[in-house]
Order: structure tokens, then sequence, then C-alpha cells
């Protein structure tokens, strides 16, 4: 199959370098650079140079030190995943609990606002009824970046103003 495309291409020098003239015109139509081409129209493809293919999360932590992973869990865990379970648009929670600590990944639907949610969940932490977690232990939202989006600081300059 190769071998046939390949010699059409050489005994068939005018459709070659039509084809070829075609995809370059094609290519600067949809570059996404804004050049100005004359006569083609431009219809730059948007690129997005690092997708965010993370989910719509955010994450609770809370220290409660020298406790076993049990007490962690019946105790701050599971409590805090009840309360976090009725913040509007919640999809999922998720959780561990390891030796005195707790961490809660509170995942919204993909319309939710990333800082909408964040001050759902602080509203739903600094209104936490009496009693719900141990005497001492106070719950913290976690940073508002992912580990991602902070590897992936970068600058884009171009040549025009």
């Amino acid at each position: 199959m190769l071998n046939k495309t390949i010699r059409f291409f050489l005994e068939n020098k005018l459709v070659a370098v039509l084809l070829l003239l075609l995809l370059v015109g094609w290519g600067m139509v949809v570059s996404p650079f804004g050049w100005n081409i004359g006569a083609l129209p431009s219809d730059p493809v948007p690129v997005d140079a690092i997708p965010d293919l993370g989910e719509n999360q955010q994450i609770v932590y809370t220290e409660w030190a020298g406790q076993s992973p049990q007490d962690v869990e019946d105790q701050i865990t599971y409590p805090l995943t009840t309360q976090l379970l009725t913040v509007p648009g919640v999809k999922t929670i998720r959780s561990s609990s390891i030796l005195g600590f707790s961490s809660i990944y509170v995942i919204f639907e993909e319309d939710v606002e990333f800082y909408w949610s964040r001050s759902r969940i602080l509203e739903k932490l600094n209104s936490l009824p009496g009693g719900t977690l141990p005497d001492g232990v106070q719950p913290a939202l976690g940073p508002d970046a992912t580990a991602l989006g902070q590897v992936f600081w970068y600058t884009l300059e171009g040549r025009d103003a």
C-alpha cells in the first residue's frame, strides 16, 4: 500500500505539488498565530497549551495528632464527609484516614465555579454544629492550586505588540 502511494506521487508530480500547496494553505488558514494571509480566510483553531484534565475538587485536611486511623475515620473523616455532602454541587467525596490525619477530597460537578466551591466549603467548615468534631480539632481547606497547575507555570510571548 505504501509503495503504491509513493509510486503514484513519484509518477504524478503535479498532483503531489498541488496536494502539498493545498495542505500548506490549509495549515496557514487554521494556524493559531493570526497571520495576515491576504485573500485566504483566517479561521484559527483555538489552542490550549496545557489542558486542565483534573476534576473540579477541593481538599479538606484535618490533623488530630497521636490518634489511630480508625479513631480519625470514626470521629473526623466520617462526620466531616456527611456534612460536606450537603454542599450544593457536590458530585462525590473521597476520603482517607491515616495515623493522626484525615484527607477529604470533595469533587464538584464540572459546571461549578472553582472559587464558588471553595467559599461554600469554607462556609460549611465554619458553621459545623457543636460536637461534630473532637475538641481542639480544626479542619483546614487545602491550597487553591493543584500540583499540576503549579508545575506548568510559564509565559507565552509573541513578536507583536
